[in-house]
């Protein structure tokens, strides 16, 4: 790659959750040789449920996974907020607001998702598990990449999709407090036995007075639930790998809140997919250095409270493959239109992410009422976080259409 336009270009994405094998997905129909390198020894089961809204479901549309995808789906009627008894307060469906509400119509587990993805492109992309890089240098014309494994080869692109913790982040752009911007709150979750009787509907008791919550949602397995718990914390000193130190803080954090809460914390030892980290943002200013480019959480990560992290991974894909592509494979042109068109959309998740995370916070009796919400202002920003990309055709760009193991579920 010189700058003019050329085919099959090599492509390195380090990381196999969504973004990684989302923008695979797109990086082969649009003519490119893919790598997709993984740290962890095979894809990761479980996690959270995550959700296709707006604009991202016409992406999954255009990947030919729409069936592949339902199949998988959680199959969540709705949610229920409950009292301390667990009488019913509020109830939100999954037909509300044409399926783009606060339950999506779209709704599987991350752990699912991933698995769809890479059954999707394992044939056409190369995968390599239990690995990552150790060294890279760019330069003009390429990048030379040295795995931990000790293999060495040269990529025309690398693109990290290795979500909040990037490493390749932090290679190229700098130390992770420069861009994580921490929103006081911590998110925890992992399956249990379904001994609640939950059915289609998830079930959430929030104590007001100290802004912490505990939950339940249904998924596939009906034989299990997923439990999920917030509490409010400005530092987590807390290594987001020391799975046993976090298990230890949510029990000490969450013991005492009530309702459920003691029947979910004593599986903590036996769950195979714990999760907890605070929740937070990344915030640059750009996405991209060189021939080393970022998307998904490791760019833009607009945290869970968001509801839309997977919706930028997944239209993000679309449009870094294309814009990419459509430049000819010259990485300042194409990276800088990936940004141009997608920034606006970033920026108005990240904004429901933090007005989220506000709506959480114990109240605090000294501080003056809050003025009434411009509600038009609201609604227009809710709109830009679902729909705020036009999803270009691409016409004249290499496609080379869905796998053939994408066509049926």
């Amino acid at each position: 790659m010189d700058g003019g336009a050329v085919s099959n270009p090599t492509v390195l994405v380090v990381g196999a959750s969504i973004a990684g094998p989302a923008l695979a997905h797109w990086l082969r129909r649009r003519g490119a040789e893919v790598t997709v390198v993984e740290r962890a020894p095979g894809l990761r089961p479980g996690g959270q449920a995550v959700d296709a809204r707006g604009v991202a479901k016409q992406v999954i549309e255009r990947m030919g996974l729409d069936a592949a995808v339902r199949a998988a789906r959680t199959d969540t009627a709705g949610a229920h907020t409950v009292d301390l008894d667990g009488n019913i307060l509020e109830t939100f469906r999954a037909e509300d607001d044409g399926g783009d509400g606060y339950i999506a119509e779209i709704e599987i587990l991350r752990g699912d998702l991933s698995q769809v993805l890479y059954d999707d492109t394992r044939d056409g992309v190369e995968y390599i598990f239990g690995d990552r890089i150790a060294e890279l240098t760019q330069d003009a014309d390429g990048v030379d990449v040295t795995f931990e494994g000790g293999a060495q080869r040269r990529f025309d692109l690398v693109i990290g999709a290795d979500g909040l913790h990037s490493a390749l982040r932090g290679t190229i752009f700098g130390p992770r407090t420069q861009f994580l911007r921490h929103l006081g709150l911590v998110l925890a979750f992992y399956s249990v036995p379904n001994e609640f009787g939950l059915d289609r509907w998830m079930i959430e008791y929030q104590e007001r007075e100290s802004g912490r919550s505990a939950g339940l949602r249904p998924i596939q397995d009906a034989t299990r639930a997923m439990a999920i718990f917030s509490f409010p914390a400005a530092e987590l000193d807390v290594d987001f790998r020391d799975t046993e130190a976090q298990k230890r803080l949510l029990s000490e954090r969450m013991g005492d809140l009530g309702w459920l809460t003691p029947r979910i914390l004593a599986h903590l030892d036996d769950t195979p997919d714990f999760y907890l980290d605070q929740v937070a943002q990344v915030v640059m200013d750009r996405w991209h250095d060189g021939r080393v480019g970022l998307i998904g959480d490791a760019a833009y990560s607009a945290s869970p409270m968001s509801g839309q992290g997977t919706g930028l991974a997944l239209v993000g894909a679309y449009l870094l493959a294309g814009e990419l592509a459509a430049s000819g494979w010259d990485p300042e042109a194409g990276f800088a239109a990936y940004e141009q068109r997608l920034r606006p959309m970033v920026e108005a998740c990240q904004e429901i992410g933090r007005l989220h995370v506000d709506s959480l916070a114990a109240p605090d009796p000294d501080a003056e009422p809050a003025p009434e919400p411009d509600m038009e202002a609201f609604t227009a920003l809710i709109d830009r976080a679902l729909n705020g990309v036009d999803l270009p055709d691409y016409d004249g760009v290499p496609d080379s259409g869905p796998s053939k193991s994408s066509v049926t579920p």
